[in-house]
């Protein structure tokens, strides 16, 4: 009698582990498998055909090509001056969009469109209005006589155009999850707030630290999306002028323009390290920070 209650019972504590099955197969195959994959492929010379197991010879090239390097300080870079932009800009939005201003549904919208429109076809508008002869924003800078630089054609701004471009794109996700932290908070701070000195004491001593959340949330996506950027800089600058404005994906990008298959695999392998390297310790940290609150 005792075995046969013991039996259901434990069939009830392991029964809803079969739920995590198929999310586990879809991960192990489409995940994992390639993954995998990858990393063997990577100390390969392959084809579609062929592949002849070369060791380490493709990471020794890969770190010793110049691009490498050019390539993994303009994805630094552009990680983190879109992340800190997004940020500095998406939070007093959010604050102006959950005041007492009129047809701040209307400006809600207008400002989170662009996250809708495509990446390519945001990167091909732009390329266009700044271009340095007929070019919109070169045409309203010389009407106001203002300097009209060369956006996509000089070397030392190329990366920084592609920035301002990719925050404007990116800058209503991040409104909108300010709007929802900020919204979480009790109204009760708000009020206690305004009577101890307004507007700026309700920014400093209650938005700030009760949003840290959503702060966290939006440099961490931000980040992420930073470090493996291509669609924009493509379509924009295809990493020019010369190597300017190369990031990594684009560097990995041409190789396989070129053929040479395991390097780029290679140089795959190498950007899903380093993500994993700089965004890791970052989520323990703001999961520790977010402990404390």
């Amino acid at each position: 009698m005792t075995i046969q209650t013991r039996r259901p019972q434990a069939v009830l504590r392991t029964y809803p582990n079969w739920f995590y099955l198929p999310a586990g197969l879809v991960f192990g195959i489409f995940f994992l498998v390639p993954t995998a994959m990858a990393f063997y492929f990577s100390l390969t010379r392959w084809t579609l055909f062929h592949a002849y197991f070369i060791g380490l010879g493709n990471y020794i090239e890969f770190f010793g090509d110049p691009q490498f390097l050019a390539g993994l300080r303009n994805t630094l870079i552009y990680a983190v001056l879109t992340s800190g932009f997004k940020v500095i800009i998406a939070l007093p939005l959010a604050m102006l969009l959950t005041s007492r201003i009129q047809l701040k549904g209307l400006f809600r919208g207008i400002i989170f469109f662009p996250t809708l429109v495509s990446t390519v076809a945001v990167g091909i508008t732009f390329s266009t209005l700044m271009q340095p002869d007929g070019g919109l924003i070169n045409t309203v800078l010389g009407f106001l006589r203002l300097p009209q630089p060369y956006w996509l054609g000089t070397p030392s701004i190329a990366i920084y155009s592609v920035v301002l471009v990719d925050v404007w794109k990116g800058i209503g996700i991040a409104m909108v999850i300010f709007i929802a932290g900020i919204m979480s908070i009790p109204l009760e701070y708000f009020e206690a707030a305004r009577l101890e000195g307004g507007t700026w004491v309700a920014f400093r001593h209650v938005i700030l630290p009760l949003s840290r959340n959503a702060t966290f949330t939006v440099i961490l996506l931000s980040f992420i999306g930073g470090l493996r950027t291509f669609d924009l800089i493509w379509t924009m600058t295809g990493g020019g002028p010369g190597f300017a404005s190369d990031v990594l994906t684009s560097v990995i990008y041409k190789w396989y323009q070129a053929g040479f298959y395991g390097l780029s695999t290679a140089g795959n392998v190498v950007l899903f390290i380093l993500i994993t390297i700089i965004v890791y310790p970052l989520m323990r940290f703001f999961n520790r920070m977010e402990i404390e609150l």
